[in-house]
């Protein structure tokens, strides 16, 4: 039942920094990056007073030639009631903002990265030209330029490249994350009942990207059963999120890396070996190509993440591939199929079937959740561990699995833990778990001396479970115990 209307949550420090620029009296030019849906639009109406409102321009630039992005620009002029002096070209648009922030004016112009296509580039001549002009006077100036992009890489060649235009002229930058645990706790709180299990299921499904959870409210199903929740988001012809994949991720890409992709998003953890012996079994033409795919995937489009093991060097050879984004992992390994076969199958059984995948995916998103909580307990101070290393699971050639190592260096702890979805099958592997725990603490010496703590992590554990954990040795854990004390 959803309880109130939706607010803003979480970015409290992002909100800070951003209205301290914008007090500031003066000229400024930010650069507000992050993923599509992360909220950086909201960010910014949130910052703005009202006061201010009456002075803003907001352009949304298309993926388009010049003559649509002038004439999508004209129209925004026009919306937002300017409407003598509208561009004709690239260069007479960076004149025409350039005196808009002269005259105190803020222009905000989102999806700036489409900029760094080469048709659209000499616009950023033409803008240096102002910014320069306006940073000249920057006292006398009272209004300001805020630029909006989602794809890091493109951001970064136009502002922080050496050889681009616009290199070292902006005066702040702000990157936009997800919502922490303990945001979304508020928000959920606000809007949906069903505890932790909720959260695990939306969290890997959403992580902390705020449009997807208000999509969700805006449907009605934030507080939605599981299956009536996926079939109102991805399963009927209206779902709001049903081509938000291939429209996101999906289409820089142009079906280049597909296969990749899918393989990583339903192996989580897969080896560079696991993948060529895949590529070479469907498309050996492109099996001397994986290494090049991988690199542009992980460095370009920042889509995957090559993980080493916790101490390990940073060119050891035994890496393990994930998606980045767990939306995007959720679609490729359980959504994406089940949603494309609606015509031809009944919803039910393919809801049913997608819901039985995601559930699979949980466990690797169990892990990742418990090393976000950590690092985020740690963070703001809250529970008996602090953190001097960032949280990442460890493994070697000998099969020994450690799902989570935190490490305390001034309290010389070391917190070894394993990670199930399933308490019952948690609890009847942590012997086994055991001889990993002997096997890392032999593999690594310098924490010899150190006290060292087991612990067993499920989304929920009953009394009798958590004793059972005690009498093995292990400090019980469930999410309920983690996200205590994380709420705003």
């Amino acid at each position: 039942m959803i309880k109130q209307g939706w607010s803003f949550y979480g970015r409290r420090d992002e909100l800070g920094q951003l209205r301290r620029v914008l007090d500031r009296g003066r000229w400024f030019f930010v650069n507000v990056s992050g993923r599509r849906r992360i909220g950086k639009t909201a960010l910014v109406q949130q910052a703005l007073q009202p006061a201010q409102r009456a002075r803003v321009l907001y352009l949304q630039t298309p993926d388009s030639d010049p003559a649509g992005v002038v004439s999508a620009a004209r129209d925004f002029f026009q919306t937002f009631g300017i409407t003598d002096k509208l561009p004709v070209d690239l260069r007479s648009l960076a004149t025409r903002i350039g005196a808009l922030c002269a005259s105190g004016w803020i222009v905000a112009i989102d999806e700036f990265q489409y900029f760094n296509r080469r048709l659209l580039f000499e616009f950023t001549s033409q803008l240096q030209s102002e910014v320069d002009r306006l940073s000249a006077r920057a006292d006398e100036v009272q209004g300001g330029l805020i630029v909006l992009g989602s794809l890091h890489t493109e951001m970064a060649a136009l502002l922080e490249d050496r050889q681009a235009p616009l290199y070292n002229r902006t005066t702040d930058t702000i990157e936009l994350g997800h919502l922490d645990v303990g945001s979304l706790l508020e928000l959920l709180d606000a809007h949906a009942a069903g505890g932790v299990e909720r959260l695990l299921f939306l969290w890997n499904l959403f992580e902390g990207v705020p449009k997807f959870y208000r999509d969700c409210y805006e449907q009605g199903v934030l507080a939605a059963e599981r299956h009536d929740l996926l079939g109102q988001m991805f399963f009927s012809s209206s779902s709001p999120l049903r081509t938000e994949a291939d429209n996101w991720f999906l289409k820089e890409l142009r079906g280049r890396y597909d296969l990749i992709l899918k393989y990583i998003a339903s192996h989580a953890g897969c080896t560079n070996a696991d993948l060529l012996a895949h590529v070479n079994m469907v498309d050996v033409e492109h099996a001397k190509q994986v290494g090049g795919y991988l690199k542009i995937l992980d460095e370009r489009y920042r889509m995957i993440e090559r993980r080493q093991p916790v101490f390990a060097k940073t060119n050891a050879k035994s890496g393990r591939f994930y998606i980045r984004d767990n939306f995007l992992r959720s679609w490729l390994a359980a959504l994406a199929v089940p949603a494309a076969a609606t015509s031809f199958r009944p919803a039910q059984q393919l809801i049913r079937q997608a819901d039985e995948r995601l559930a699979e995916a949980e466990g690797h998103g169990l892990e990742r959740l418990v090393a976000t909580l950590y690092e985020e307990r740690s963070r703001k101070g809250v529970g008996d561990f602090s953190l001097t290393h960032a949280v990442r699971g460890w493994w070697d050639r000998s099969d020994t699995e450690i799902d989570l190592v935190a490490v305390d260096e001034e309290g010389r702890r070391l917190r070894l833990g394993s990670c199930k979805r399933s308490a019952p099958r948690l609890i009847s592997d942590l012997r086994r778990f055991d001889g990993h725990v002997a096997r890392f603490v032999q593999a690594l010496p310098r924490y010899a001396g150190w006290a060292v703590e087991k612990v067993a992590v499920a989304p929920t554990l009953s009394p009798a479970q958590r004793a059972a954990c005690l009498d093995l040795g292990y400090i019980p854990q469930d999410l309920g115990d983690l996200t205590a004390g994380l709420r705003p």
